[in-house]
This record gives structure tokens, C-alpha cells and sequence, in this order.
């Protein structure tokens, strides 16, 4: 137990005798599992109800942006941890908190871009050539505003990864024995002093997880601004 790195566990062990390198690679598939899932939720729904807005107005962008703002008045952490502690923990129910805090950004970008994009020349062609709003929308305005949501997603998917250990780390994740980030970093917060490799090291994949993850998010906006720049 407590372990030092070394040949047999190359990250050291925890307090059960458990080798560290194989948990932190099981964790991060829940830690992807729920990043990609809330992230996914999040640009779906948001980026539907932010291109409604966007492109009918009115009645509707009052409607549904009102319904962002609401949500947007909750801190999100509070927010999730009520959603997990009202349904339960377990992965799903993580997901889909994760994936309602991150529908009002996703909204609002929706909704902007769209207002920049309905008035444009092809939008303009399609609805004069007789198409219906459906097909303007799916065909003409939602390839343009992908590239935007897209970079944005990257970006948030780090964000996501932050939110499951915050939530793990308060044991409203995935239930032991099954580890995930935060979990561990919990599990042993109590053997700080005596053993702090086994907070440390969890701790310090997860940022270079995260940071991996902005770096390349990075990339990503510049490579569709560069596309956006382009229409």
C-alpha cells in the first residue's frame, strides 16, 4: 500500500495496494465517456434551440433564450450537483448534467451566428429559388455554423473533464470501485502527508489531459477561422 514508483507499479499504488497507472487509465474512460457525451448533449440541443432562436426571432428567440438565461443564473457546479443528487449518481446521469450547464453557451453562440448567417447570400438564393425552412436551415445555415461549434466543443471538452472530477471528487460519479479522477484524488486526500504522490500524480495526469486537450482546441479555432474568414 502507499507504494513508490518503481518496476512493479510505475506510478506507485494507493492505499489499497492498487496500481495507480491502471486506475488513471480506466478513470479517463469515464472522464472521456462523460466529456464527449455532455459535450455532444450540449451542441446538439443547445445549437438547435440557439439556431430556432437565431433564425425565426421574435416570439420564439424571447421564448428559448429566456429559457438559457434561467439556466445561466445558476452557478453550473451547483446545478450539476443538484441534477446527479436528485437522479443519482452514475454515468449517465453525470453526462446529462454536464451536458444541461453547457446548453446555454452553445445556445447563445448558435443564436449569434445565426443572425449573422440568415440574411447572407445563399440563405437569400434559397428562400427566393422556394425552399422550405427546413431544408435553408439543415442545408445552408447549419454547415456554416458547424465550424463554430466544432472549435467551441474542443474547447469544452476540457471543461467537461474538470466538472465529472469536481463531481467525483464529492462522490457523485461513478460509485467505487469503479475509479475515476476525482474519485481518487479523494480517496486519498487523507494520505497527503504521509504518501502525496497518490494525490499528486492523479492530479497532475488530469491536467496534462486538460491542457492537451486546450492545446489542441486551440488549433482547431484557428483552423475554422481561418474557413469562416474565407465565406
Amino acid at each position: 500500500a502507499l507504494a513508490l514508483p518503481g518496476a512493479d507499479a510505475w506510478l506507485g499504488t494507493d492505499s489499497l495496494g492498487r496500481d495507480t497507472l491502471t486506475r488513471l487509465i480506466h478513470g479517463g474512460r469515464v472522464s472521456l465517456a462523460v466529456s464527449l457525451g455532455s459535450v455532444a448533449i450540449g451542441m446538439l440541443a443547445g445549437g438547435a434551440l440557439g439556431l430556432v432562436a437565431g433564425f425565426y426571432g421574435r416570439w420564439s428567440e424571447r421564448l428559448i433564450m429566456g429559457a438559457m438565461t434561467v439556466l445561466l443564473c445558476f452557478p453550473g457546479i451547483i446545478l450539476a450537483i443538484a441534477l446527479v443528487s436528485s437522479l443519482g449518481p452514475n454515468l449517465t446521469n453525470v453526462t446529462l448534467a454536464i451536458g444541461v450547464i453547457f446548453m446555454p453557451a452553445f445556445a447563445r453562440i448558435a443564436r449569434a451566428n445565426t443572425l449573422s448567417l440568415r440574411h447572407r447570400e445563399f440563405v437569400l438564393a434559397a428562400q427566393v429559388l422556394g425552399a422550405r425552412t427546413p431544408r435553408i436551415l439543415l442545408r445552408e445555415v447549419l454547415p456554416n455554423l458547424m465550424p463554430v461549434l466544432m472549435s467551441y466543443a474542443v474547447v469544452m471538452l476540457g471543461v467537461a473533464i474538470l466538472a465529472e472530477a469536481a463531481l467525483g471528487f464529492l462522490g457523485l460519479s461513478v460509485r467505487p470501485p469503479q475509479p475515476s479522477w476525482g474519485g481518487m484524488i479523494a480517496s486519498e486526500r487523507s494520505n497527503l502527508t504521509d504518501a502525496p504522490l497518490a494525490v499528486f500524480v492523479p492530479a497532475l495526469w488530469m491536467t496534462s489531459t486538460v491542457l492537451a486537450i486546450n492545446r489542441i482546441g486551440e488549433w482547431v479555432r484557428g483552423l475554422f477561422d481561418v474557413k469562416a474568414q474565407a465565406l
